[in-house]
């Protein structure tokens, strides 16, 4: 079985992890723009993220035979700087039409502030004008509340619950956010957040229905293999091989296949990379031997 891990942070990762999640049947990765751990001080360091977004990752992800995809927004927490957020929100276009960006997002809530809201507001604009769909930061504090705002002022932008998804869902939100017609994603984390056999109780209480599973791996104690091991632990409790194919793969195609830049023709065919290929004059070799890795198609 093929998966897709529809939320991680793999500027935070290395090349071992890269290696290790095609080896466990990860094919495709969507990586949100989000916080550093450190507040960013000039409108030019995003820019420079963003680039790195839509241009190095993209590259790196595939010289290890996986395609990568990515979010374009500015996250909540920074929004408290007004400041610098005005600067970003007049930047955003730029990125939001490049190749390869499936989504606003991530964009919602931290501490749910007028700044946070102001420009999740601008955001879910800048979504319908380029026709993309929206991926929701709920907050960590404050959760149910943060996850009912968000949907309450989603629907007063007039943006269908179908081409968004709320993340980072626990056992309390589920329900109201299947109820309104959203897609509703789960973190699966190590110590905190949802645990693997948390989802396989979802997936067993709820069904598979716009339900989907991610690993938000990043610089903190998290893991990328979160969506294959999250499979295999349904599979040992008996959730149906469509319910796993569904949660782990198809319904991240399906949502964020309305951007029309995320495709599962991307990832179908064999392909062979030389990892002495160039991205803007660099490699990803640090003087090793350069390999012709020979990838099969997912299928």
């Amino acid at each position: 079985m093929n998966y897709i891990d529809p939320h991680i942070h793999m500027v935070s990762r290395t090349t071992d992890d890269y290696e290790n999640m095609r080896a466990a049947g990860i094919v495709a990765v969507i990586e949100p723009a989000f916080w550093l751990g450190q507040a960013r001080t000039s409108v030019g360091s995003f820019k420079d993220y963003f680039s790195m977004l839509v241009g190095w990752e993209r590259f790196r992800a595939s010289q290890f035979g996986i395609k990568h995809y990515c979010t374009i927004g500015l996250n909540s927490k920074e929004a408290n700087n007004e400041a610098l957020a005005e600067q970003v929100i007049d930047i955003l276009p730029e990125f939001l039409a490049k190749e390869g960006v499936v989504a606003v997002g991530e964009i919602g809530y931290d501490d749910q502030t007028a700044a946070e809201d102001k420009y999740f507001r601008q955001q879910l604009e800048l979504a319908k004008e380029f026709d993309l769909p929206v991926m929701i930061h709920t907050p960590h504090r404050d959760k149910k509340n943060g996850t009912l705002r968000s949907m309450d002022v989603i629907e007063e932008h007039g943006i269908s619950p179908n081409k968004v998804v709320i993340d980072h869902n626990n056992e309390e939100t589920v329900k109201w956010v299947r109820d309104r017609g959203y897609w509703a994603a789960f973190t699966i984390y190590p110590k905190t957040k949802m645990s693997k056999m948390r989802m396989v109780d979802i997936v067993k209480n709820y069904g598979s229905e716009q339900i989907i599973v991610d690993s938000s791996a990043d610089w903190g104690v998290s893991d990328p293999l979160s969506v294959p091991k999250t499979a295999a632990l349904m599979k040992k409790n008996g959730v149906s091989d469509k319910d796993i194919h569904l949660t782990c793969y198809q319904n991240a195609l399906t949502i964020y296949g309305q951007s029309g830049q995320f495709n599962e023709s991307d990832w179908l065919n064999e392909t062979t990379v030389n990892q002495a290929d160039l991205h803007e004059g660099n490699t990803i070799l640090r003087g090793q031997e350069a390999k012709t890795i020979h990838f099969k198609g997912s299928k």
